[in-house]
């Protein structure tokens, strides 16, 4: 890829060496879900990553990070969805990272995350679906302290984090971008409920019922939780859309092969001019998305004004592209497509997945449309 550098080169192939072995699909993905893990994940594989520095792909190195960025990131989280390879680095080493980042938390975590030892989350959405400034959770003052009330969904990994980056309200209404506060949450503070997501991951459901944290326990400045929340969610955005452009490179190189190797009538499946037109189409989709997702990543990490648009662009364009893999993936397929033996299916339960973190393929069109002014 000339886009990137030689530093970055090397990188990806790094990633894509230890995830295309230790994360695979059978010794990862098919493992974790077959032996009814808990976690959904394997700790070991993470320490790994911490070995090799991955986690501090986003922290600074004045934190013991590499202080590197949302490209590096994206360049890791694209190995970890070719390999559909179930690991917390989007959560914590990119969105909670980033979320805690510049506080007194970042060095309370920081060296857990940098060894692979410590797991963070996100808690922010409570509806069905993805809208953070309809935040309601309540966070009332209580001496010096809050308590908190209300309930939160889809928080992925938060059953096996030791904290959860919590958004609530601590003034204004549901709607209101001020008045959101962050707050660090111990795991241990809210009821959870453990649920299996369609591909195998997990979430959990928060029940926080008059939960008392004491005032270091904000992130950050009090009603002043915008800001770093929406850069932490447009990076876990940009994150979730490289990993998605993974899940449909993983499942495009998969069909592309099954239609070298299949035969029918005495020849290639790959050799029927109409099929050779759907993967040429396809090959040509996932490459615009990737662009899509570097430029977004680039953006980010040169702090420019339009990098929350084209974030959007590229969660969109790597939902939809990754939905058309993995359905073109289970349909030339055919019977064996549609059976847990084969991997192709997979792909289609993680699209499902990664398709709804941080904002669906409607929610980020709409916001594309809000952010060029219609």
């Amino acid at each position: 890829m000339t886009l990137l550098s030689d530093d970055q080169k090397m990188l990806q192939a790094t990633a894509a060496g230890v995830l295309a072995d230790e994360g695979s699909i059978a010794k990862q993905h098919r493992h974790w879900r077959d032996t009814h893990c808990e976690d959904g994940f394997g700790h070991a594989l993470w320490e790994r990553f911490g070995e090799l520095g991955l986690n501090g792909i986003c922290i600074a190195e004045r934190h013991g990070g590499l202080g590197l960025g949302a490209t590096e990131a994206a360049l890791v989280l694209e190995e970890i969805g070719r390999n559909l390879t179930p690991s917390p680095f989007l959560t914590t080493a990119v969105v909670a990272a980033r979320a805690i980042d510049g506080t007194g938390h970042a060095e309370r975590w920081y060296p857990g995350v940098l060894a692979g030892e410590a797991v963070l989350a996100l808690a922010i959405d409570e509806g069905p679906r993805h809208a953070p400034e309809q935040t309601a959770l309540e966070a009332r003052r209580q001496g010096n302290g809050f308590i908190l009330n209300g309930r939160k969904q889809f928080a992925v990994q938060a059953a096996s984090a030791d904290m959860i980056v919590t958004a609530a309200r601590t003034s204004g209404e549901p709607g209101d971008r001020h008045g959101i506060t962050l707050f660090a949450v111990p795991r241990d503070a809210a009821a959870l409920k453990n649920v299996d997501l369609a591909d195998s991951s997990k979430a959990a459901r928060l029940t926080f019922e008059n939960v008392a944290l004491d005032a270091d326990a904000v992130i950050g400045e009090v009603d002043g939780g915008w800001a770093p929340l929406s850069r932490a969610l447009d990076a876990g955005r940009a994150g979730a859309a490289a990993e998605l452009v993974g899940v449909a490179a993983g499942a495009a190189a998969m069909t592309f092969d099954y239609l070298r190797t299949r035969k029918q009538f005495g020849k290639a499946i790959g050799e029927f001019q109409a099929l050779q037109h759907r993967a040429a189409h396809l090959y040509c989709e996932i490459e615009i998305a990737r662009a899509a997702v570097l430029k977004a990543a680039q953006l980010i990490d040169s702090g420019d004004e339009r990098a929350e648009l084209h974030v959007a662009v590229a969660k969109a364009k790597a939902e939809e592209v990754a939905s058309l893999a993995a359905r073109e993936g289970v349909q030339m397929h055919g019977g064996i497509g549609m059976t847990d033996e084969h991997d192709i299916g997979l792909y289609l339960k993680r699209e499902a997945v990664l398709g709804e973190l941080f904002g669906d393929v409607y929610y980020h069109r709409n916001r594309v449309a809000e952010l060029s002014d219609y």
